[in-house]
């Protein structure tokens, strides 16, 4: 992993300590990689509740709640999938803040619509969800590492927002 996910992840834990908050991950097409930046940290066990890798659509409506009508109007990679696979992901941890993370790594697989390296990314809290698109440049490691990125940025900023319980 380099310097900089490590470091952000490193940051992310000093926040959500300053806050007592904990944290979950619902990936896709980052395969574990949020949750294997947050976890490389020492201590991270105070505040990194679980990840659920949910590559298939299956997988994401069994362990997520994701709906199959939601996925099948949709698509994985999606605003509607990935605010209830972060919605989802932050019910069955029971923690604070939760990130989620769909996309198109490539090399193949991408549409028109949603070209190669299109991620949507999802953070919610009790009470709200946020959601990004983002189209990254690259090849399938680097739109995976600009997207883990992504995440844990955005799991930052929430960590510093007051939240409502």
């Amino acid at each position: 992993m380099n310097s900089e996910l490590y470091n952000l992840a490193i940051e992310l834990g000093e926040s959500l300590k300053l806050g007592a908050l904990t944290v979950t991950c619902a990936e896709s097409c980052t395969g574990g990689g949020i949750a294997h930046a947050i976890t490389a940290v020492p201590g991270s066990s105070a505040w990194f509740e679980m990840g659920f890798v949910t590559y298939s659509n299956g997988s994401k409506a069994s362990l997520l709640n994701v709906r199959a009508d939601v996925l099948a109007r949709h698509g994985a990679v999606s605003e509607a999938v990935v605010s209830a696979m972060a919605e989802g992901a932050r019910e069955r941890s029971s923690a604070d803040l939760a990130v989620s993370v769909s996309g198109i790594a490539g090399p193949d697989g991408g549409s028109v619509d949603k070209p190669v390296g299109t991620v949507w990314f999802a953070w919610a809290w009790q009470g709200g969800v946020e959601t990004r698109c983002c189209r990254f440049e690259g090849n399938r490691e680097a739109v995976r590492d600009q997207a883990i990125r992504v995440g844990l940025e955005g799991l930052l900023a929430q960590s510093k927002k007051p939240i409502t319980v």
